[in-house]
């Protein structure tokens, strides 16, 4: 890891350095804060040791500065001072402060515990990111959850609105996929699900708005595409789950089938929500399967 230090006199850079684990730190010697703040801004580290009495980091507010900006990642602050008791070191805003002249054992502590405590601080972002992302992703095909993909789709709808874009929803079901999972088990239910999923990603757009409704139902919001062209997009995942080779735990290979329907909306207007069309898009689904399923209806709204 590399850790930024602000240090004017050639000497006491020297003794920092021998603080440090050089198999873990790399020290970048700095001699102005303006230096300090550039190298901070290209994140090239998260962690600066500063001299507060020789260096200009007092005079140019550099930590009130690093501590105002909204950077991704936490930022630790070690400063080093002859006065321990200085009253300017109080609202510096540092993470913690040594006092000259200091035995390299002790520095060498400070940093571990600044270290541990920006690890720690990572571990806590990475685990409230993943929490986000289970929030808003259904964990088996990847997709948005329900929640999720509303306020997604109400987004586009908006922007499609303002553009003046024609917009469609489809829907797709599994055709009998109860049948699925009580004969050949809630495992191979899943493993449809994943490979079904995978070619829904495959056929639609980079772009396109796709949720996990419930159970084997899946949404998909397209921008720009109404009618025919929507009824395209269902089709070509229809016909490439029909082609999809899917065991079962027993070995068999299943037939599985889907459903589509699209509701397509030409013009959007102020009254235009995303809910309405779901349904509208779920009752057409509907009707293709009650006619024997494997197909798409389509309907304009």
């Amino acid at each position: 890891m590399k850790i930024l230090v602000l240090e004017n006199d050639p000497k006491e850079f020297s003794i920092i350095q021998q603080a440090l684990d050089k198999d873990r730190y790399t020290p970048v010697n700095l001699t102005s804060s303006e230096q300090a703040w550039a190298a901070v801004e290209t994140g090239e580290s998260r962690f600066l040791i500063a001299n507060w009495d020789t260096s200009d980091i007092r005079k140019t507010q550099c930590i009130p500065r690093v501590r105002a900006s909204k950077f991704a990642n936490p930022f630790y602050i070690l400063l080093i001072t002859s006065n321990i008791s200085d009253d300017h070191v109080g609202p510096a805003q540092a993470d913690d402060v040594i006092q000259k002249p200091f035995k390299l054992p002790d520095m060498k502590n400070r940093v571990a515990i600044g270290d541990r405590i920006l690890s720690l601080a990572n571990s806590l972002a990475m685990a409230r990111s993943q929490l986000d992302s289970q929030a808003m992703f259904d964990s088996l095909t990847g997709f948005m959850n329900r929640t999720a993909f509303l306020r997604q789709a109400s987004g586009e709808l908006e922007r499609a609105r303002r553009a003046s874009m024609p917009l469609s929803l489809i829907s797709l079901d599994i055709d009998q996929f109860k049948s699925i999972n009580s004969s050949f088990g809630s495992q191979t239910g899943d493993e449809v699900l994943r490979i079904v999923a995978q070619i829904i990603r495959e056929k639609s757009r980079p772009y396109d708005c796709i949720g996990r409704w419930m159970g084997d139902e899946f949404v998909i919001l397209v921008n720009g595409v109404i009618g025919v062209d929507a009824e395209k997009i269902a089709e070509r995942i229809i016909v490439g789950v029909r082609g999809a080779r899917i065991e079962a735990a027993t070995d068999a290979l299943l037939n599985v089938k889907m459903s589509a329907g699209v509701a397509s909306v030409a013009r959007i207007t102020a009254s235009t929500e995303v809910e309405p069309l779901i349904e509208q898009s779920r009752q057409a689904m509907a009707r293709a399967q009650e006619t024997g399923g494997n197909q798409v209806f389509l309907a304009y709204i």
